[in-house]
C-alpha cells in the first residue's frame, strides 16, 4: 500500500508534512487516496493487568493508604464477583485455562481498539501459545514479581531470583511503592538491598518514592510505569513525574487494569496532560511510544515511523496539531492500525474487502464498517451467555 498523509509524526517530536507512507500486505489496497489523516506510531502500553478488564472499578472511590489493602478488598467487590462467573482464577494463574481466554481477549481487545498493538501483561509468565493467540503483541520477554510488600504471591520465584533470571537482557516488572504510608514508604531499602535497583528493572507506580529514591534510580537507568487513574483512584496521587523527568528518568505509562484504570491508554494520556499540563504532548506521545519501546526492550523500529514502516497507525484529523490531535482521539477515530506489516484494524477504505480471511471480522463502529483481526463480537456474545444477560464494556466501541 502506497499512502500520503497530511501530517506524520515520525518519532514523538519530528513532524513531516505530506508524508508518504509504503507498507506490504496482500490485505491491503495498493494505493489509497489522499486522505485527512495523520500518521502516528502504534501505542505501547507498559503495564496492563489483561484478565482484570471488568467494569466497573473494584471500589467505592476510597482513598488507600496502600494498594495492598485494595487487593484484598477487590476480591469481594461486586465487578470481581461478576467476572467470577466468566472465570474463576483457581490461583494457579494459569491463563490458557478455561475462560480465562475470554476474559484476556477482552484486555486485548481494549487495547487494540484505543491503538496499542503491543501492551506489557504483568501476570506470572504464561506457555508460549498465550502469547501467540491474542490479536495484539503481547510482550513475551521479561521476568517479574508482584510486588515487595506481597512478594510473588500470585506465582513466579522470589524477587531476586525473578531478576537473575533476566540476566540484564529483558525487563524485571514489579510494583513498587504503591501508597502513602510507612509501609509503602519503606519498600525501596528493601528493594536497593537487594540489588533491583537496575538499568532493566521498570517499576511501576512507585508512589512514594522519595527524591533521593528517585535520584539513585535515574542514576541506575531504571524505568518508571505510571498509571495516572489508577493511581489518582486508589492512593490520590502519582509518583513525583516532573522531579523524575527532570532527573531524566525513563518515563512510561500504563493503564492498569480496569478494576481501577482508565477504559483504555487514550484516556490515560488525557488523564496524565490534565494532571501535568507543562508536560509537553509530545512528551506524553514519548511515554507511550519510544520510552515504552527502551523500557520493554522492544526493536528499536517500534514506537517510531518510516517511509517504509511495518507499524502504522492513523487517526482522523480533528485538529490542525497533530498533539492536539491525539489529546482528542476517540476510539472510532483511529483509521488504521497495522503492527508487523499485519492489519488489525481499521476502515474498509484501507482494504481489499474481498479478500479479507476467516480470521477476520467485519464490525460497526459508529456510522462507519470495520475490519478487525479476530472475532470480538463473538467474545462478547460468549460472555453475554455465560453471565445470562448482555454486559457493556465502554473499551469496545460496538
Amino acid at each position: 500500500m502506497k499512502l500520503r498523509v497530511e501530517k506524520a509524526i515520525l518519532d514523538h517530536n519530528t513532524i513531516e508534512r505530506d508524508y508518504g507512507i509504503e507498507i506490504s500486505h496482500p490485505l491491503l489496497k495498493a494505493d489509497v487516496p489522499k486522505r485527512t489523516v495523520f500518521a502516528y506510531p502504534p501505542l505501547i502500553n507498559s503495564h496492563d493487568h489483561l484478565v482484570g478488564n471488568w467494569v466497573p472499578k473494584a471500589s467505592g472511590g476510597t482513598i488507600y493508604p496502600n494498594t495492598d489493602i485494595w487487593v484484598e478488598e477487590m476480591k469481594d467487590s461486586p465487578p470481581f464477583l461478576e467476572r467470577n462467573k466468566v472465570w474463576f482464577n483457581d490461583g494457579s494463574f494459569d491463563l490458557m485455562q478455561d475462560n480465562a481466554t475470554l476474559i484476556v481477549g477482552l484486555g486485548a481487545y481494549k487495547n487494540l481498539f484505543s491503538g496499542c498493538a503491543v501492551v506489557q501483561d504483568h501476570v506470572p509468565k504464561q506457555k508460549d501459545e498465550y502469547y501467540e493467540r491474542y490479536p495484539i503483541e503481547i510482550v513475551k520477554d521479561y521476568t517479574q514479581c508482584h510486588s515487595i510488600s506481597l512478594g510473588n504471591w500470585w506465582g513466579g520465584e522470589e524477587a531476586q531470583i525473578e531478576y537473575k533470571k533476566s540476566k540484564g537482557k529483558m525487563p524485571f516488572i514489579i510494583h513498587l511503592a504503591e501508597g502513602t504510608d510507612e509501609r509503602s514508604k519503606n519498600c525501596f531499602a528493601q528493594f536497593e538491598k537487594l540489588g533491583l535497583v537496575q538499568p532493566n528493572t521498570l517499576i511501576i507506580h512507585g508512589i512514594a518514592l522519595n527524591k533521593k529514591e528517585i535520584d539513585k534510580c535515574a542514576q541506575a537507568g531504571t524505568s518508571f510505569c505510571c498509571c495516572p487513574t489508577s493511581n489518582i483512584f486508589l492512593i490520590g496521587k502519582t509518583i513525583d513525574v516532573e522531579y523524575s523527568m527532570k532527573k531524566g528518568v525513563n518515563i512510561v505509562l500504563g493503564t492498569d487494569s480496569t478494576m481501577s484504570g482508565g477504559i483504555n491508554l487514550l484516556e490515560e494520556i488525557r488523564k496524565f496532560k490534565e494532571l501535568f499540563p507543562k508536560i509537553s504532548t509530545a512528551d506524553i506521545l514519548a511515554m507511550v511510544t519510544v520510552n515504552a519501546q527502551k523500557a520493554l526492550f522492544l526493536p528499536k523500529h517500534y514506537g517510531r515511523l518510516s517511509p517504509k514502516t511495518p507499524h502504522l497507525m492513523l487517526i482522523k484529523k480533528k485538529y490542525e496539531d497533530p498533539y492536539e490531535n491525539i489529546l482528542a482521539a476517540q476510539m472510532e477515530d483511529i483509521e488504521l492500525l497495522i503492527h508487523k506489516n499485519k492489519p488489525l484494524y481499521g476502515a474498509l477504505e484501507y482494504v481489499r474487502e474481498e479478500d479479507l480471511t476467516d480470521e477476520y471480522s467485519v464490525i460497526k463502529v459508529g456510522n462507519e464498517e470495520r475490519f478487525v483481526l479476530g472475532k470480538p463480537m463473538d467474545l462478547s456474545k460468549k460472555i453475554d451467555s455465560i453471565l445470562g444477560y448482555h454486559k457493556d464494556f465502554p473499551f469496545l466501541p460496538f
